[in-house]
Formats: structure tokens, C-alpha cells, sequence
């Protein structure tokens, strides 16, 4: 599969760091971002490259030749004039099948074999990766069904909901050139001035964003170190969390470590069965908790039953609203989650308004650790140097099912044979933090 890397931005946010560097030759740790990327994908067998272009070209060709030298091949389209984020695109002939876009500011550690399976396996147009991030409220935001086909694309200057699914657009993309045919852009138009100004493709506005709804487009969801470096600050970020050994720790192929967090008296106070939206409130102290979490390097899934829809009292798109309330109140705090896993069973059956399917024995209802479990399939996470932290007995027998370290919550909660504190907070500052420390 063919790899293009758009490597044509002026960069003019960082460029008061490096004046007379082109962006993708600005350095990390010693070696040039987009030398990162090329050696990521190549070790991954990704090896047959486009550039595109423009300010500076000459100093990254002359830095990276025909690739031969990093062991792939290399080619360039040289934007004489800025096309816009994809307007070359139009321009290069030898995109015939699926193909790899990427930024050439980005840095990450991802598992590509696994997000072009994932490509694949839907048979849509467009891929995208998309993760949770500390800023969803000035980002935009993904909006999709459960087989993750993107249903809408919400720019920063679209009307959002009131509350919402932290989900992401990251900028890596896998597209077919199906997905270019369809956006009905007439190339010879490209570069060319019109009505006074030179007419440029917007890849978001332009191509991906009218193909959501039409089960043209899917979201990859995966906690995977991908960061816009494009800003000092974000630089100077993403420069600690690669020394800290943080990025290429994400890379899915890698075992990962997670703090499992029931919901109900965890993360929010505790009403009972809760069934309005207005009645989930977050406990003290639980975005800084999760905030904290989120820079350890381990992964925050939240691992919730929630009967109340076997009950019928809750529907499933309730639920979603009240899930999605938590991620919009941890996301204005700078938190976020890497997934929620749900159980709706109930095994009682003979209630009014019940659903009889859901009135089953299953295997993920708390203290069974089929929860933890999927999460694990799905994330690659190392159990025994995880930990499952709640404020019942259900959430640790659940932990120890499935062989995590287990952690009750709670002011005058004991448990004999596992840690206990007094919040989700006492335990990261007083467990967790040393445990990262230590390691």
C-alpha cells in the first residue's frame, strides 16, 4: 500500500522555534519527525512513499532523497503553488488503490497493519483514526453508529450538541480513490485562479466530510499516541512524552496497562439505579483522577452494569446520552476515556416493562469479568499489571475473576484482601502514581 505524507505546510505556529527548518525536518530526540514516521511505517512494511511539497521542498528532498537510504522508496509531488491540504492529490497519477494520507507534523507509534485490517473488513471509501483527546470541546468531532460508520463530520465551527462522545479525527487516514472520484472536484481546476483567488481543495470540507452518512466512511477508535506537534507547546509535549518512553509504549502491538473504573460511585455519585441525565453528577476530584491517568500511560475504561436497560427503565440511546455527558464534563476538565464497556443483562426476569432479551445469565455482568475481558481483546491489555478500582464488592470480584489488581473506593468501605481508598483520586496519587513511578 502506497503512503502519501503531506509535507507542504509553512509551519508558522512553531516556526518561531525553528525559523529555517520545514516542519517535517524539525527535530525529536535527534532525528527528524518525518524520519520517525518513515521508519514506523517501514519496519511495519510500508515502504513505498509520496511527499507533497512546497515551502522549503528542496531541503527535504535533499535530506531524504529516493529513500533508499532508509530503506524505501520515495517519490515527490512539488507544489509550485499551495494546492490547498489535498489538492494534490487530484495531481498524483499513481494513486490506483487504496492508499495511506498522513500528516508530515504528527507524531505517533501506530499498529498500521491493524488499522488498514480494520479498513478492509468494513469496505468503505474512507478510514479514519480517531481517538478521545483533552481538547474535544475546541476539536472536531466524529459522530458515528456502533459498526463505526461515521454518520457526521462537526467542525469547530459546527453547532454541537449539548453533549457528546469524545471522538476525534487524529489525521491519519486510509482512502480509496473512489472517495476522491465521488467529491466531484474537477482537477484541471486545481491551481488555477479563479474569481481572483487560487483554487484550492480542503481535504475535511471538500472530500471527507460530505461523504459521512452514507456508509462511505468508518472511525478506527484506538488510544494510540497520535499528537499535532504544530505549536511549541504541543512540541514541547510531545518531546517529554518520547523521552518518557510514552509513545511507542501506545503501539497496540505492545501489551498495554489499564485502569478498569466501574461508573455508579466511582466516577459519578452514586442515586442508585440512574435513569435521568440530570441526575449523573461527577464526584470530587474524578476528572483530576482520570487526567492523571490519561498522562500515566495507562489506559481509563470505564467497565459499568447498567440492568436499568434490561429493566426497560433506560433505553440504550438514553444510556449513550448519559455516557456521553461523562466524556463532555471530563473532556471540559482535560480528561478523557478510552472506552466505555456496558453490560445491560439482568438475570430476574418477570418485571413490568422488562426486555426479555436482555433477561439473561451472561458472562459480563460484574462479578464476571467478561467486561474487562473484551476490553483486553480489544486493547492488547496485560491484566495482572492492570487494576480494577470501584465501590463494591462486584467490581473487585470482577478484577480478581479476571486477574487484575483489584481496588475498593470509598470513605468506610474495607476490603480484607485488597487496597482500599478514599477515592479515585486518593488512589492515583497514592497507588497508582508510584506504581508508574517504580516502572
Amino acid at each position: 500500500m502506497k503512503t502519501v505524507i503531506m509535507a507542504g505546510g509553512q509551519g508558522t505556529r512553531i516556526s518561531e522555534l525553528f525559523p529555517d527548518i520545514p516542519k517535517p525536518l524539525i527535530p525529536i530526540c535527534g532525528k527528524p519527525v518525518l524520519e520517525w514516521e518513515i521508519c514506523n511505517l517501514r519496519d511495519q512494511g510500508f515502504k513505498d512513499f509520496v511527499f507533497t511539497v512546497s515551502h522549503m521542498a528542496d531541503k527535504i528532498k535533499n535530506y531524504f532523497g529516493d529513500g533508499s537510504k532508509f530503506g524505501v522508496h520515495i517519490e515527490y509531488f512539488v507544489e509550485e503553488t499551495p494546492l490547498g491540504n489535498a489538492g494534490a492529490l487530484f495531481k498524483i497519477h499513481n494513486l490506483d488503490d487504496d492508499f495511506l494520507l498522513l500528516n508530515a507534523d504528527s507524531v505517533f507509534d501506530v499498529d498500521f497493519n491493524r488499522f488498514v485490517a480494520f479498513h478492509k473488513s468494513h469496505h468503505g471509501l474512507v478510514s479514519l483514526f480517531t481517538h478521545p483527546n483533552s481538547h474535544p470541546y475546541d476539536s472536531g468531532l466524529i459522530i458515528a453508529d456502533d459498526n463505526k460508520s461515521v454518520l457526521q463530520w462537526l467542525t469547530k465551527e459546527d453547532k454541537r450538541p449539548e453533549f457528546y462522545k469524545n471522538r476525534v479525527n487524529a489525521g491519519l487516514h486510509v482512502i480509496s480513490p473512489k472517495a476522491l472520484a465521488l467529491s466531484g472536484i474537477d482537477a484541471s481546476l486545481i491551481g488555477k485562479e479563479i474569481d481572483g483567488k487560487v483554487y484550492k481543495v480542503d481535504l475535511d470540507r471538500q472530500i471527507l466530510k460530505p461523504l459521512c452518512g452514507s456508509d462511505n466512511v468508518f472511525c478506527y477508535d484506538s488510544p494510540e499516541y497520535v499528537k499535532d506537534m504544530g505549536t511549541p507547546d504541543r512540541f514541547n509535549q510531545v518531546k517529554k512524552d518520547f523521552e518518557a518512553g510514552l509513545i511507542s509504549a501506545k503501539n497496540l502491538s505492545n501489551k498495554q496497562k489499564a485502569v478498569f473504573l466501574d461508573r455508579d460511585g466511582t466516577i459519578n455519585k452514586y442515586v442508585g439505579f440512574l435513569r435521568n441525565i440530570d441526575d449523573f453528577d461527577l464526584l470530587p476530584g474524578v476528572a483530576e483522577a482520570i487526567k492523571k491517568i490519561n498522562e500515566s500511560g495507562y489506559l481509563a475504561i470505564v467497565v459499568t452494569n447498567q440492568p436499568v436497560v434490561a429493566r426497560g427503565e433506560v433505553s440504550v440511546d438514553e444510556l449513550t446520552q448519559i455516557h456521553n455527558k461523562m466524556e463532555t464534563l471530563l473532556g471540559k476538565a482535560g480528561a478523557y476515556l478510552d472506552a466505555i464497556y456496558y453490560c445491560p443483562h439482568h438475570p430476574d426476569k418477570g418485571f413490568e416493562g422488562e426486555i426479555k432479551e436482555l433477561k439473561i445469565d451472561c458472562c459480563c455482568r460484574k462479578p464476571k469479568p467478561g467486561l474487562l475481558l473484551k476490553a483486553a481483546l480489544d486493547f492488547n491489555i496485560d491484566l495482572k499489571n492492570s487494576f480494577m478500582v470501584g465501590d463494591s464488592e462486584s467490581d473487585i470480584k470482577a478484577g480478581h475473576n479476571a486477574g487484575c489488581n483489584s481496588v475498593m473506593i470509598g470513605n468506610n468501605k474495607k476490603c480484607d484482601q485488597d487496597k482500599t481508598y478514599g477515592s479515585l483520586l486518593d488512589f492515583v496519587i497514592n497507588c497508582l502514581d508510584k506504581n508508574v513511578n517504580r516502572s
